[in-house]
C-alpha cells in the first residue's frame, strides 16, 4: 500500500481556502476603483481611497486575534470557519448595494467574518500535519495550501473584469459572495476528515479565563483608540492614529503571554514575537498591490489590449466621438472627448488614463481603442505564485535531500531581501516611463511581481508553517492570530504609505523609500538569525 504523503483533508481545505480567497481578492481588486469612481462609486480622492483601503485590510487581519482566542478556548475550529465564511459571503453580496451606510456595513461583516475564518483554517491544517507521519511535510503542505489561495486570487480578477464590463460593480461583488458560499459548502462536505483534530485546548493551571483575556485586551484597545481620536493628529490622521493606538494593548498582551508562559515555552514564544515584528515591513510593501500598484496600473501603464483579444469581454472598448475645444476643467473635456460604450460604468477611468498618453496614440475621430481592465493586473501576482510554487517546493526538497535546506528563519530573511529587490524593479519602471510622462509597458508588472512572488514564497507560507510548528499546542490559534496582527499592522502602514503617493513628484523616490524599509527589516532579522536558529534547533523545528 502506497504511503500517504498528505492528509486526506488537504484537498478540502485547499478548495475551501481557494474559494474564500476568490471572494476576498475579487472584492479587494476593485475596492479602491469603486471608491474613486466618479459615476458609480463614491468620488474618493487617491489619498482618501488609500487610507480607507489600508484601514479596512488592517482590521480584516486584526480580528483573527479574537477569532483565534475563541477557537482555542471555546468554539473549536470548524464552527468559526463556517460562521466566518457565511458572514463574509453576506458582506460581499451587500457591498453590491450602492450606499455609504451599506458599504461600511459590508466592511464590518467582512472584518468579523475573516476574523473567525482566517486563523482557524490555517490552524486546522497545522493540526493535521502535527501527526508524526506528516510532520516532515508540513512546509510542503502549507505551500500547496498557499497555491490554492492564489488559484482563487488569479481567477477572481478575470471573472471580475468580465462581470464589471458587462454588468458593473454590483455583479462583481455578488460573484465574490457566491464564491465564498461555495467555499463554505466544500468545507462542510469535508468536515469528517478534520473532526479528529478539531478540539478545544485543555485548560492550563493559572491560565486566565477567556472573558478576562478579552476584557484586558479589547476594552483597553477601544479606550486607546478613543484617546487617539481626542488627541491632535500624531502619525497621519485620526483614523490611523486610532488604529495604531488600539494595537498597544494587544502588543502588551502578547508580552504578557511571553512573560507568564512556562519556562519551556518562553523561548519559542519570544522567537515568534520577534518574527512577527520583523515581517511587518513586508506586509506594508506587499499589500500596496491593491492601492499604489493599482494606481500605477490604472494611470501609468499601457493597458492597450492586443488585437487578437480586443473584442473580447476582457477589455474595455472606448470610442472617440467628436473633437471639442472648451475652457471647462480638464476632466470634463476628456469625459466629452472619449466616451466608453457603457459610460455610466467606465467614465471614471478615462481622464486619468488619457492624461499622459501621446496625441499620436489616442484614437482618431470615430476610432475605437480597447484597454485591459485595471483589476486584471491584480492576477499577475497569483499567476506567478501558481507558476513558481512547484519550483520553490522542488528547490527546498532538493536542498533537503542534500542537507542544505535553509532554516525557516533563513528563508524569512531571504524572502525579505528579495521583496526589497522588487521595489528596484518599480524604480526602473518609473525611469522607463519618464516619471510617468508616458505609459510604461505592462511587462514591468510581470517583472516586479515575478520578483516579489519569489520573496513571498520564501516568507508567507513559511511563516504560517513556523507558527504551527513553534507555538505551544494550547496557544496555537492565538499565536496564529498574532501572525495576522503583524499582517494587520503592516496592512495599515501600506495604506499610510500609499496615501503619500501624490506627494512624491519623483515617483522613483516613493519606491526607493519602500526599498529602504525592507532593507532595514532584512538587516534586523539577519542580526537575530543566530538566536532564532538556536531556538528552532532547540525545539527541533
Amino acid at each position: 500500500m502506497a504511503e500517504q504523503k498528505h492528509p486526506k483533508a488537504l484537498p478540502y481545505l485547499f478548495l475551501s481556502e481557494m474559494w474564500e480567497r476568490f471572494g476576498y481578492y475579487l472584492m479587494i481588486g476593485i475596492f479602491t476603483l469603486y471608491l474613486k469612481d466618479t459615476v458609480n462609486g463614491f468620488k474618493f480622492s487617491e489619498a482618501e481611497a488609500s487610507n480607507l483601503y489600508g484601514t479596512f485590510i488592517a482590521l480584516v487581519f486584526f480580528t483573527p486575534f479574537i477569532g483565534g482566542l475563541l477557537a482555542d478556548r471555546l468554539l473549536g475550529y470548524r464552527l468559526p470557519i463556517i460562521l466566518g465564511g457565511i458572514l463574509m459571503g453576506i458582506g460581499y453580496c451587500t457591498m453590491s448595494i450602492h450606499s455609504i451606510p451599506m458599504l461600511y456595513t459590508s466592511m464590518v461583516l467582512v472584518i468579523l467574518g475573516n476574523g473567525l475564518f482566517k486563523p482557524n483554517i490555517s490552524t486546522l491544517l497545522g493540526n493535521l500535519y502535527n501527526e508524526d507521519r506528516f510532520k516532515a511535510r508540513k512546509d510542503e503542505g502549507y505551500n500547496i495550501f498557499y497555491m490554492g489561495i492564489n488559484i482563487g486570487a488569479f481567477a477572481c480578477n478575470i471573472i471580475s473584469s468580465i462581470l464589471y464590463n458587462v454588468y458593473g460593480f454590483g455583479a462583481a461583488f455578488l460573484a465574490a459572495g457566491i464564491g465564498m458560499f461555495i467555499g463554505v459548502a466544500i468545507f462542510m462536505i469535508g468536515t469528517k476528515h478534520y473532526a479528529h483534530v478539531d478540539k478545544v485546548k485543555p485548560k492550563v493551571a493559572g491560565e486566565a479565563p477567556l472573558w478576562k483575556v478579552l476584557s484586558i485586551v479589547i476594552f483597553p484597545a477601544i479606550i486607546f483608540a478613543g484617546i487617539a481620536m481626542l488627541m491632535p493628529v500624531m502619525v497621519k490622521d485620526k483614523a490611523t492614529d486610532a488604529f495604531l493606538f488600539a494595537c498597544i494593548p494587544v502588543l502588551f498582551f502578547f508580552g504578557y503571554i511571553w512573560k507568564s508562559a512556562p519556562k519551556e515555552d518562553r523561548r519559542a514564544i519570544g522567537a515568534l514575537l520577534a518574527i512577527f515584528l520583523a515581517v511587518i515591513p513586508f506586509w506594508a510593501i506587499f499589500k500596496q498591490n491593491g492601492s499604489t500598484l493599482n494606481t500605477w496600473a490604472e494611470n501609468y501603464t499601457d493597458r492597450k489590449a492586443p488585437e487578437a483579444i480586443a473584442s473580447s469581454l476582457f477589455a474595455i472598448k472606448l470610442v472617440e466621438e467628436k473633437t471639442m475645444q472648451t475652457d471647462t476643467e480638464e476632466t470634463k473635456v476628456l469625459d466629452k472627448h472619449y466616451r466608453p460604450v457603457k459610460p455610466e460604468k467606465l467614465a471614471f477611468q478615462l481622464p486619468s488614463y488619457f492624461k499622459n498618453m501621446p496625441e499620436s496614440e489616442k484614437p482618431k475621430q470615430g476610432e475605437s481603442i480597447y484597454l485591459f481592465n485595471t483589476q486584471i493586473f491584480q492576477s499577475v501576482n497569483p499567476f506567478w505564485v501558481i507558476v513558481l510554487t512547484p519550483f520553490i517546493v522542488a528547490l527546498f526538497k532538493f536542498l533537503r535531500r542534500r542537507g542544505r535546506e535553509p532554516s525557516s528563519p533563513n528563508k524569512l530573511t531571504i524572502g525579505l531581501f528579495i521583496t526589497a529587490l522588487s521595489c528596484l524593479v518599480m524604480v526602473a519602471a518609473v525611469y522607463a516611463s519618464g516619471n510617468g510622462a508616458h505609459k510604461a509597458s505592462y511587462w514591468w508588472f510581470f517583472a516586479t511581481y515575478g520578483v516579489v512572488t519569489v520573496g513571498e514564497l520564501f516568507l508567507s507560507p513559511i511563516g504560517l508553517s513556523i507558527v504551527s510548528k513553534l507555538s505551544p499546542p494550547r496557544l496555537m490559534a492565538l499565536m496564529m492570530g498574532g501572525w495576522f496582527i503583524s499582517t494587520s499592522i503592516g496592512n495599515k502602514l501600506s495604506g499610510v504609505l500609499s496615501s503619500l503617493w501624490d506627494g512624491y513628484e519623483e515617483k522613483s523616490n516613493f519606491f526607493l523609500v519602500n526599498f529602504g524599509l525592507l532593507c532595514v527589516a532584512t538587516m534586523i532579522l539577519a542580526l537575530m538569525l543566530r538566536w532564532l536558529n538556536k531556538v528552532f534547533k532547540e525545539y527541533k523545528v
